[in-house]
């Protein structure tokens, strides 16, 4: 009797003993098991690591096939982490912010069209430095990614590095994870970043060459640019030349006068009509870019820094100082100057890193080397190869034309290792 009341007063307070007499336990809650956490499904890169090519040649892309456990439902989300710590990023203001607004990136899933996805800065609580969420698909036992990667030849930087890989069913629950490996190769610089030179011919015509980013710095087929140019005795390029169409000119004509070309934008015509700067320039026996600056040298060696308003028209002269008739020739390089004396020895001016003025435009002379008497034509450029610096070309008394690599040193840019991009510019009495 006892035990039948015991027995009944556990049932009434939801007590199921394990046995008359034994030690009770309580009942397991309920489980919903379309909201329980699933053993994730893995991530699989196809074909190994996506080669990106940063530069011109346009996207890569990255594919890679998440399995997605059974039973889970609902659309499921994929987001991608960018697996380089900060610590290896270069300087120069490179932040989470300005890396995910400079990468294109266009996601598809299941051979879907591709769409535009954006970067962001990560939350507190991710890891990697920026994410991208790639769009919302149903959920299947795989899902298969395709993911662009648009970059400019500036984020050569970004060598080998990780996209770590996690999709989430509705719920927030991790479905899949894994990466995908991507290697970045500097390609084709854009044509804002290459190099342009020009020569003129005997019999008065300007050519323009382009460069066309190869490793090996050759440069493309000349392109004619117009007859007539045989009036000036002195063409100096102002501010960079480049592929794109940019980049101006000022010519000094027989009577002294200077003319400003402003470029156009347009590789196929690359300079407006010229418009009169002004006479008297005939006193100089050199004129070079200073940057967007031109200085000039007259018959005492006297060497003069005119600054430009970047749309034609110069400043009243300032006197920077004598001496520079030691030199037999001078051009523009890399913001500064290069300037070869009667040894055949060539020294470098770099822009004044220290109370920059008009009269005092550059640092103390640097030497770079000897035996540049073997050149008849030195001009500065930006990047003739794929080497991402400024460069020299530099024509022998032969007729053969060499691009010289430019590289950062203790004292700015310097010309080095040179590669050989022409021959036979004998024809041409101007290179610039």
């Amino acid at each position: 009797m006892r035990a039948g009341l015991v027995l009944a007063t556990a049932l009434v307070a939801g007590i199921a003993p394990v046995a008359l007499g034994g030690a009770a336990a309580t009942a397991a809650p309920a489980v919903n098991r379309a909201e329980a956490a699933v053993e994730p499904g893995t991530v699989v890169q196809d074909g190994g690591p996506a080669k990106v090519w940063a530069g011109e040649e346009g996207p890569g892309t990255v594919r890679f096939r998440a399995d997605v456990p059974a039973g889970v439902t609902g659309p499921v989300t994929a987001t991608l982490g960018f697996g380089k710590p900060v610590s290896t990023w270069p300087g120069g203001g490179v932040t989470p912010d300005r890396l995910a607004a400079g990468l294109r990136t266009t996601a598809s899933v299941n051979g879907s069209a591709p769409v535009p996805v954006a970067w962001y800065p990560a939350r507190a609580d991710e890891t990697e430095p920026i994410v991208v969420d790639l769009p919302a698909v149903q959920a299947g036992s795989t899902l298969d990614y395709a993911v662009t990667l648009d970059l400019s030849s500036s984020h050569d930087w970004l060598g080998s590095f990780y996209l770590s890989v996690q999709l989430k069913d509705a719920r927030g629950n991790v479905v899949s994870q894994g990466k995908a490996d991507v290697d970045v190769v500097l390609g084709t610089p854009e044509a804002a970043l290459r190099g342009t030179v020009h020569a003129r011919d005997k019999d008065g015509v300007l050519w323009r060459y382009e460069a066309t980013g190869r490793t090996d710095g050759r440069l493309t087929p000349r392109k004619r640019v117009g007859g007539g140019w045989g009036a000036y005795t002195a063409i100096v390029p102002l501010g960079r030349t480049t592929a794109d169409g940019r980049g101006d000119l000022v010519a000094r004509d027989k009577d002294g006068v200077l003319w400003y070309y402003q470029g156009s934008g347009d590789p196929d015509a690359p300079f407006k009509p010229r418009v009169r700067v002004g006479g008297g320039w005939n006193v100089y026996t050199a004129l070079a870019t200073n940057g967007y600056d031109l200085v000039a040298r007259d018959r005492d060696g006297v060497l003069w820094n005119y600054l430009s308003d970047f749309h034609g028209k110069f400043q009243p002269r300032v006197r920077v100082g004598g001496g520079w008739n030691v030199y037999t020739r001078i051009s523009g390089y890399a913001g500064g100057l290069v300037a070869r004396d009667a040894a055949g020895v060539l020294w470098k001016y770099n822009p004044r890193t220290v109370a920059p003025s008009p009269s005092k435009p550059f640092d103390a002379r640097a030497k770079v080397g000897g035996g540049w008497n073997v050149y008849n034509a030195l001009a500065g450029t930006e990047d003739l190869g794929r080497w991402n610096h400024l460069d020299l070309l530099a024509r022998t008394t032969g007729g053969d034309v060499y691009a010289y690599q430019g590289k950062t040193s203790g004292f700015g840019y310097v010309p080095t290792t040179r590669t050989k991009v022409g021959w036979n510019w004998n024809i041409y009495d101007t290179v610039i």
